[in-house]
Formats: C-alpha cells, sequence, structure tokens
C-alpha cells in the first residue's frame, strides 16, 4: 500500500495536480465555495489515486446480497468498521458459505460513493481470513465437489472387511508405503500387495497418481485400492486437492482408502475416498485384521456353532422320545378301534338328526295342506254358500250397495252356476 506523505503542502500539491470539474476552483484557495458534489468527487479522486489496492481484514456485519448479484456489507474490528461493496460478488459469497460474523480479507481500492458522501471499499476478490490462496482454491473446489455429489455416503462403495489383495499408490522412496507394509505383512504375511509407484508430490503428481488409479480399474487385479503418503506442508499434499485425482478417485469401481499425511491432515481426496485412514500405518491396521485374533474369532465361532448344534440334536431327541412312548406306538390295534367306535357314534348321531330333520320337515308339511284346505273356496260352497258375479265385467259383488235393480249376475254354487237379475 502506497499514500502521499503527511503534511498539508504535500496534499494540496497532490490534489491540485490535476484538473477538477469544480467550476475552476483552486483547493489552494481558503475563500473558494464548494459544491458537495465537487467536494465529494475531489474525494474520490484523491483516495483512488492515493492508494494503491489494497488487503483488508475485518469481521463481516451489514450483510446484504442483493438480486442483482452485488454485496453490500461493512468490515469491522473492535474500534472501527468500513463500508464496503462486491459488484457481482453474490456467486463467491454462496461457495464459500459466508454469513454476517465470519472473518474475511478482501482485497480492493478506496473509493467514495459520491451520493452519500461515504468512502468505501470496492472489492475485487475475497477469502476467508487467515487463508493463503491454496486455502481459498480448496475450500472452492470442496464446495464445487460438494454440490457434484462426490461426498455423498450412498455413491460410496463398501471396503471389503478381508481384501485378498491390495493395489497400493504411493512413493517407493517413502515412509508412508514402509510403514503400510510393514504392519500389513506383520498381521498377514501372505496377504497379496501390489505396487504401482507414483510421485506424491510436485507439479503434475496428480495427473501420476490418477493414471495409477485408472490402471488398477483397467486390469482389475485387486480387491481394494490405498493412496497413500506421508505428512507435509498444504503445498506438498496439493497433488491431492487436485480436481483430476478427485475425478479418478470418485469414477473407479474399486473401492479406494485414502491415507493422506497425518491425522489432523484432510485432503480432497479424504472426502472423495471410499474410506479415509487417518495414516498409512491406520489404512493398514483398518483394512487388516491380525491373523491370530481372526483364528481366535473363528475358533470362538466354531465352538458356538458346535453348542447350537448339539443342543438341536437334544432338542430333536427328546421329540422323538415323547412320539415313541405315545400309545399309538405302543398299541396302535386299541388306538384305531377306538378311532373307528369314535367314527361309527359320529355316524349314528348323524343319521338320528337326519330321521328327526325329516320327520319334522313332513308334519310341516301336512300342516301347510290343512291350512291351504281351510281356505278352499270349493270347500266353501259346499257348506251352502254362493257368489256372486257381475255378468258383464265378471267381478265378484261382495256387498247390496253395489247391485242395482236390473243388473245381470251370475251365481256360483257348489255344483254349477246360474244367470240371475236383480230385483227390487
Amino acid at each position: 500500500m502506497t499514500c502521499a506523505s503527511g503534511n498539508k503542502d504535500d496534499f494540496f500539491r497532490l490534489t491540485g495536480s490535476r484538473q477538477h470539474t469544480g467550476g475552476g476552483n483552486n483547493p489552494q484557495d481558503p475563500y473558494a465555495v464548494w459544491t458537495v458534489s465537487e467536494v465529494n468527487a475531489l474525494l474520490r479522486e484523491i483516495l483512488e489515486n492515493t492508494f494503491m489496492p489494497l488487503w483488508v481484514s475485518g469481521e463481516i456485519g451489514n450483510l446484504t446480497v442483493h438480486r442483482s448479484g452485488h454485496v453490500y456489507l461493512t468490515l469491522k474490528d473492535a474500534d472501527s468498521q468500513i463500508r464496503a461493496v462486491f459488484f457481482g460478488g453474490a456467486v463467491q459469497f454462496r461457495q464459500l458459505n459466508l454469513r454476517e460474523g465470519d472473518r474475511i480479507e478482501a482485497f480492493g481500492r478506496l473509493s467514495v460513493y459520491a451520493a452519500r458522501g461515504e468512502y468505501q471499499l470496492n472489492i475485487r476478490t475475497l477469502r476467508l481470513c487467515g487463508l493463503g490462496e491454496l486455502q481459498q482454491k480448496f475450500e472452492l473446489l470442496k464446495q464445487k465437489l460438494a454440490a457434484k455429489g462426490y461426498f455423498d455416503e450412498s455413491r460410496k462403495h463398501p471396503v471389503p472387511r478381508l481384501p485378498k489383495r491390495i493395489g497400493i499408490i504411493s512413493s517407493t522412496s517413502g515412509a508412508a508405503l514402509k510403514d503400510f507394509l510393514k504392519i500389513a505383512l506383520t498381521r498377514f504375511p501372505n496377504l497379496q500387495i501390489q505396487i504401482c509407484p507414483a510421485p506424491v508430490q510436485g507439479k503434475g503428481a496428480e495427473l501420476k497418481l490418477a493414471r495409477a488409479i485408472r490402471f488398477f480399474n483397467r486390469i482389475r487385479s485387486v480387491d481394494v485400492i490405498v493412496l497413500t503418503r506421508g505428512g507435509g506442508s498444504l503445498e506438498d499434499l496439493w497433488p491431492f486437492n487436485e480436481e483430476v485425482l478427485a475425478d479418478a478417485i470418485f469414477e473407479s469401481r474399486i473401492p479406494v482408502v485414502s491415507a493422506v499425511g497425518h491425522e489432523i491432515d484432510f485432503t480432497i481426496a479424504d472426502f472423495t475416498a471410499d474410506m479415509r485412514a487417518p495414516t498409512p500405518s491406520g489404512a493398514a491396521e483398518l483394512l487388516i485384521p491380525e491373523k491370530a485374533v481372526l483364528l481366535q474369532q473363528l475358533d470362538s465361532l466354531n465352538r458356538r456353532a458346535e453348542t447350537a448344534l448339539n443342543y438341536s440334536m437334544l432338542q430333536a431327541r427328546h421329540k422323538l422320545d415323547r412320539l415313541l412312548s405315545s400309545r399309538i406306538f405302543h398299541d396302535s390295534a386299541s388306538f384305531i378301534l377306538e378311532k373307528m367306535q369314535t367314527v361309527d357314534l359320529f355316524m349314528r348321531d348323524a343319521e338320528n338328526a337326519l330321521h328327526n330333520a325329516m320327520m319334522n320337515a313332513e308334519h310341516r308339511l301336512t300342516q301347510g295342506e290343512n291350512a291351504l284346505k281351510a281356505y278352499d273356496p270349493a270347500l266353501v260352497l259346499k257348506r251352502g254358500y254362493a257368489i256372486v258375479l257381475d255378468s258383464r265385467t265378471g267381478k265378484p259383488r261382495t256387498s247390496v250397495q253395489e247391485i242395482h235393480c236390473g243388473d245381470a249376475l251370475t251365481l256360483h254354487l257348489a255344483d254349477g252356476e246360474i244367470s240371475a237379475t236383480a230385483g227390487k
């Protein structure tokens, strides 16, 4: 950052060296009258031409992300604050997931917003406070790959419990490979391990690491891939933070275990891999159980299986003994005869019930016939009654009110019918 020296003569010499738009007023003339716009324009000119672009650190306050894509905020510390604007900065704010209260480092130029007479920092770029360029690049790539689903647990491959063939991608001269092999071969001496040498730091290392992962996927000679190196600075570990390596891990059809750096180190490869191990030695311990422990577990499982089988056989023997001691095995003839007697009694009861049902039905039928006979008109006529019909319509006449003098009538008797004419 550069600025003008502190005495007043230098200040006026600086501002007087430019042509201003304020009606030709000379800043050295104490009697000149300036408009507000002229003063603000002069101050903006002073700030923009006095200070070079600079980094300013502070806490975010009064944050507004406008729908235009511009971001308005204040940067503040314990004693002061400054207004700031980041034109088109909404995308970067969302990528870094910035909120009020976050500390950032903003790079930009000091200027004056003339309409309000307020000086402000016009931000060009920013980063999380205390983070360098590599760390900011790491955070941006992490956000990008997370949005693409690279870190989703649902897409990760299960790592085999006891892989028969392990592929290791590492530097053959590094301690990481030696640490892994020492533990792996101590735990399981006859384990098959294939090593694909690759540089683990420096320019272009990420390309060779990615090529090694694709090599194992092409020949399909291992059950799991271990990507490993020892600890180091962020710069040393940077190949494991490159997108090309993350792509290879994400596309791998073979499970990938990332064992990069120390336990406190996290890389993009760690987030993308199907399993993260805290150290190269930790990867060996996670993948390869001790053979003695496995044999002990197998022996325990055998004993439990034998106990369960013996118990099942004992239960079956008891059940068979109960069946063999039952009456059907010792006196089968009596058992069968008893069951035959039961069937005979059942048949007898069924036949009796059927005969009773038939008698009841016949009795109800006789009662019905007698009831019908009681209502038979022929029987009524035999007792001296007659049915009077209208000869013209054939309808019965049941009341004298329905018959008039001269009506033609037909009288039905028990043995025939006669015609008659109604009189007075």
